[in-house]
């Protein structure tokens, strides 16, 4: 009778062993599963952090042409606008100098 009830006991010992051992695995992988997703969320929203940053970059690239262009822009404007106070100078000069002259003329033929 006592070694009936020995070797049920360690049967049973046995048993719970076996599904303690079974449960342990079953959580590892469910752990492992959790892990594996946490691990392709971060994945995901690192590559839409990195997307973002693309357009961003992307953005200010074009801010900072369009930025530039219209300097250019500016600068040329600019540029044409002295152009065109120098020719006014000079015609300015011109006339003051014909002016001049036929004053001269006139005074010297009196």
């Amino acid at each position: 009778m006592l070694l009936l009830m020995m070797m049920m006991m360690m049967m049973m010992m046995m048993m719970m062993m076996m599904m303690m051992m079974m449960m342990m695995i079953v959580m590892m992988m469910m752990m492992m599963m959790m892990m594996m997703m946490m691990m392709m969320m971060m994945m995901m929203m690192m590559m839409m952090m990195m997307m973002m940053m693309m357009m961003m970059m992307m953005m200010v690239v074009v801010m900072m042409m369009m930025m530039m262009m219209m300097m250019m822009m500016m600068m040329m404007m600019m540029m044409m606008m002295m152009m065109m106070m120098m020719m006014m100078m000079i015609m300015m000069m011109v006339m003051m100098m014909m002016m001049m002259k036929s004053h001269i003329d006139e005074s010297q033929t009196k």
